[in-house]
């Protein structure tokens, strides 16, 4: 148990500072509205990663090819994300003709529900996060002899370990908080729409152009 505890640790750090729409939505949101409200998404995150587990580990090997060998998967992941980006920056920007109107506290309003599934969405419709955890069960599962007790010991340590350093992260984003200004919130929130669209055209790249998932499709090829 041990060893499979020391084992999740850097796998947790790793995965925290994986650069992603998540990690950037995350800083974001501790900047402009606070660790609460950071936090609340990031539970929303790990939500859709205990779900992938899940799906990881209680799949079939048909599910895994089909998701191997399917753009679409990817392509459809990856407009999802493109249209969030595009319509967030296309709100921002109508808002940004009357920036001299709205007040901070209307900026930086907080619904935790919506920022719980926001986390959620963003992380869930990223098929690489799926993938991902295809590839570090079929790399680690055998190692921990797919013994459920021992599985269980080494993803909560790697989604605690996660959840620990993302603290880590959100205190350190939350100092610039004094700084957010009408004009810096919205500038922020345009790079994120910026970011979004970017990462969204990335995961339909990687449906178009399926040989960036060698890397990938190695490691499940390891099941066959």
């Amino acid at each position: 148990m041990i060893e499979d505890i020391f084992t999740g640790i850097p796998l947790g750090i790793f995965l925290s500072f994986l650069v992603g729409p998540v990690f950037f939505v995350l800083l974001e949101t501790s900047a402009v509205k606070g660790f609460r409200a950071a936090m609340v998404f990031d539970f929303g995150v790990v939500l859709a990663d205990i779900l992938f587990i899940g799906v990881a580990y209680f799949s079939s090997y048909r599910l895994i090819q089909t998701i191997k060998n399917d753009p679409a998967i990817f392509i459809f992941g990856g407009i999802m994300m493109l249209t969030y980006g595009i319509i967030s920056f296309i709100r921002l920007k109508k808002v940004s003709k009357k920036i001299d109107e709205i007040p901070v506290e209307e900026l930086i309003k907080k619904n935790y529900v919506g920022l719980f599934f926001k986390g959620f969405f963003l992380n869930f419709i990223n098929v690489g996060v799926l993938l991902f955890w295809f590839m570090i069960l079929i790399t680690i599962g055998p190692k921990l002899e797919l013994e459920t007790s021992r599985m269980i010991t080494f993803f909560s340590t790697v989604l605690l370990t996660y959840l620990v350093v993302d603290i880590g992260k959100v205190l350190l984003a939350k100092q610039l908080r004094s700084k957010m200004t009408p004009a810096n919130i919205l500038k922020i929130k345009k790079v994120i729409s910026i970011l979004l669209v970017i990462f969204g055209l990335t995961l339909m790249f990687q449906g178009w152009f399926p040989s960036d998932q060698k890397l990938v499709k190695k490691a499940l090829e390891k099941i066959e």
